[in-house]
């Protein structure tokens, strides 16, 4: 497995398979702290790409002043063994100033979605995560790129990223992975003490809840948003972000579920901000 540094060198190394081989190459992109969910991801890759790259940059634009990016986890290491067992023929892991060098002032936005769900709550947060994701998007010149469901608002924006600047990479959606007590994996699930970590379960309660009531028919925004507010309401060390059901191409919120319809959740757990969802 090659260990890339620049955008010279990840283009080069994409470059050179594209010529030596009709087949896809796959892009994993992450922050690193990689887990079983990302290796889902890169297992997927493999599934369907001859090559597979994983990028591990902690992106400074998508966090807030208050956020967590000086003490979000760097385990570079235990990434790229991970990585390599889960079928990944090259990490990408840049410097800040390769991905923004002195002086840049190009950013991509993504007007309405930019500000819906997480971009609410996370002022700024999505043009931070566009605009990282088309810089990889540009140096990788991969053919499909790989993300987790879980994170659903955002793929929601770089699908529409991608349609608005006719992109050429194809954006393919994972299923959650989960605990066995269903947690859904997440980096920051690390910052959780013993007591937080049972009290997170609330946001998968929660999703379940509106999952089961759907499956039985219910189609009204109110009674299955109603139903995870029950769900919270029984753990009050858990304080609500947001709950809403909306359009996933959108983000949109709509009175009525249909299929494909986003129910999403977010909620601080300590200190911790953590999202759930479930597609209907």
């Amino acid at each position: 497995m090659e260990i890339l540094r620049t955008v010279a060198e990840f283009r080069q190394w994409s470059r050179a398979r594209r010529c030596a081989a009709e087949t896809p190459i796959g892009l994993v992109p992450t922050m690193g702290a990689l887990h079983a969910g990302h290796a889902s991801l890169i297992q997927a890759a493999r599934a369907r790409c001859r090559h597979v790259a994983v990028t591990l940059f902690v992106n400074p634009t998508q966090f807030g002043p208050n956020e967590d990016f000086t003490r979000y986890p760097r385990t570079f290491e235990a990434d790229c063994a991970l990585a390599q067992d889960a079928g990944a023929d090259a990490i990408f892991a840049p410097a800040v100033e390769e991905i923004y060098p002195p002086g840049a002032a190009t950013f991509v936005q993504v007007a309405g979605l930019e500000d819906r769900l997480d971009g609410r709550s996370r002022p700024g947060h999505f043009r931070g995560v566009a605009t990282v994701v088309a810089k990889l998007f540009i140096a990788a010149e991969a053919d499909l790129a790989f993300f987790g469901q879980k994170d659903a608002a955002q793929v929601s924006v770089l699908r529409r990223m991608v349609a608005d600047l006719r992109l050429a990479t194809a954006i393919v959606v994972c299923p959650i992975v989960r605990n066995a007590d269903g947690l859904a994996l997440s980096s920051r699930n690390a910052y959780l003490s013993a007591a937080e970590r049972a009290q997170a379960l609330t946001l998968s309660r929660a999703v379940r809840s509106v999952e089961k009531l759907a499956k039985q028919g219910e189609r009204r925004a109110n009674t299955l948003i109603g139903a995870a507010r029950e769900v919270f309401a029984a753990e009050p060390a858990v304080r609500l972000d947001y709950i809403a059901l909306v359009d996933w191409a959108t983000l949109e919120p709509v009175e009525t579920a249909e299929p494909g319809t986003l129910f999403a959740v977010a909620a601080f757990v300590g200190t911790t901000r953590l999202i759930d969802n479930a597609i209907l």
